[in-house]
């Protein structure tokens, strides 16, 4: 995960009923992040930045895919955060769904939005055709320039509603990570990787609450750890288990000796 260059990162609620030195209550954090080749959950006390610098390092340097939460903004230089057009969607779908005068244009910028998404899609499609590529790229960026002349327009009325106003002021001011996708055609313009790898444990959570223990807590990020990223690599965590407690078995009911043989990208 250190070693990547691109990660996904988001966080919710894990419970943990138990006492922690420093910590009032038993809310915890599951964080997970989403490397290539990898899928790591880590349950931690605090919700702070402390979190994802801990987790990779001083000399991390690259693009994070997440939301637009406070922290991922404080992380340094050599991290840039690639913001989810998905919130920033789910903005204009609110405004629909609360203020009716204003449902005709929030739905403009629902489709102006959803047209992006079409159009970054067209243009992967071609990546490997240089020449489509180009004529795709360049009707993007026209798509991106257009969307800012209409924002920049709509924040010039003084009687514009008030909800509309903090909706298109915050795409201004995540616009550099927001369009970061355009020049590193590589990274997503959603955040939705993570979300989709934090399911299984919310779904979870609503079963079981969350951990009676510190130690059941941390071991169940850590077999969460291992489900996703062997389900991120293709593999099928029964035969993989099964394989491994047989190698335990041989093995005198100890872990094998040879571990990095059973990471996932060396089988």
């Amino acid at each position: 995960s250190r070693a990547a260059d691109h990660w996904h990162m988001d966080e919710t609620r894990g419970m943990v009923f138990a006492e922690m030195e420093g910590k009032v209550g038993y809310r915890g954090w599951l964080w997970v992040v989403v490397p290539p080749d990898s899928c790591v959950y880590l349950l931690e006390p605090t919700r702070s930045a402390k979190v994802p610098q801990n987790h990779l390092g001083e000399e991390a340097e690259g693009i994070i895919n997440a939301d637009r939460y406070v922290v991922y903004k404080s992380l340094g230089g050599k991290i840039r955060i690639a913001f989810c057009w998905s919130h920033v969607r789910r903005d204009f779908v609110r405004i629909h769904d609360v203020h009716k005068r204003l449902r005709p244009w929030a739905t403009t910028w629902i489709e102006r939005i959803n047209d992006l998404f079409a159009q970054n899609a067209k243009r992967l499609e071609v990546l490997a055709n240089p020449e489509a590529f180009r004529v795709e790229d360049q009707a993007l960026r026209q798509a991106v320039a257009s969307m800012v002349e209409v924002r920049e327009e709509e924040l010039a009325d003084e009687t514009l509603h008030p909800a509309p106003r903090k909706a298109l002021k915050s795409m201004r001011t995540h616009w550099e990570g927001l369009t970061l996708f355009v020049d590193y055609p590589q990274i997503p313009m959603d955040n939705n990787e993570s979300e989709r790898r934090l399911r299984n444990p919310v779904v979870g959570r609503k079963n079981y609450y969350g951990s009676g223990s510190i130690w059941s807590g941390l071991l169940t990020a850590a077999t969460f750890t291992i489900f996703q990223t062997l389900l991120l690599n293709h593999i099928d965590p029964q035969k993989y288990l099964l394989a491994y407690f047989e190698a335990c078995a041989e093995n005198g009911r100890r872990p094998p000796e040879d571990i990095e043989s059973f990471l996932p990208w060396n089988l």
